[in-house]
């Protein structure tokens, strides 16, 4: 199942040049453009609030939008830059790029850990150590996958789950090209300190035989 893309929804800009693009920031609008896809750039606006919430949210620059304006089919983008001010750091445009279905881009997909049941460390009172909650793939803008699945079951205190051990959705790619932790099974930290503790009294015997 392919990952559900969000709508982003702008209206078209009335005129172009600095002059229309002071007057969409007077009316709490932030200008921008849309380019690419062998057709001509398009002059949008999007709310202020409504892209400051986006921005804070994070992940703006590398999620896939379904771009809605009235008076034009529907198309895919991906933010390719966020103007700020200098002093205020608030966004004052952006640029948007159409993509075909068959482009490949690089998006942040979830990981959903499954079998935590079956996973002896856990069962054993351990915790499982999330290090990536996302991990950033390339894709094919036509299919997007929902998540990546890391199973859990059988792993043990120590056990690291890491990107060579995992199944990546068909089609996808990590964009690291070395070897990365997602996630570890921790032992709890009063196991720990007991096994330190035998293992120093194992060595004071031994010291004294």
């Amino acid at each position: 199942m392919a990952k559900e893309i969000p709508d982003l929804h702008a209206t078209v800009r009335a005129g172009t040049g600095k002059g229309a693009a002071r007057q969409a920031r007077r009316d709490g609008q932030v200008p921008g453009v849309v380019f690419g896809g062998d057709v001509d750039p398009l002059a949008i606006n999007i709310p202020f609030n409504k892209l400051l919430t986006m921005l804070k949210a994070g992940r703006f620059k590398s999620t896939l939008f379904n771009l809605k304006v009235d008076g034009h089919d529907d198309v895919r983008v991906i933010c390719r830059d966020v103007q700020r001010d200098k002093v205020k750091d608030l966004p004052t445009h952006f640029d948007l790029m159409r993509l075909r279905r068959t482009s490949k881009i690089a998006l942040f997909i979830p990981v959903e850990f499954i079998n935590e049941d079956s996973c002896k460390g856990l069962k054993k009172g351990g915790t499982l150590n999330v290090v990536r909650p996302e991990v950033e793939l390339t894709v094919t803008a036509g299919d997007i996958p929902e998540k990546i699945v890391v199973d859990l079951d059988g792993l043990d205190f120590g056990d690291n789950v890491s990107a060579t051990s995992v199944t990546f959705p068909s089609g996808s790619k990590p964009t690291i090209d070395r070897d990365f932790i997602i996630a570890t099974i921790t032992a709890p930290s009063g196991l720990s300190a007991s096994s330190d503790d035998e293992e120093g009294e194992e060595g004071e015997e031994a010291a004294e035989e």
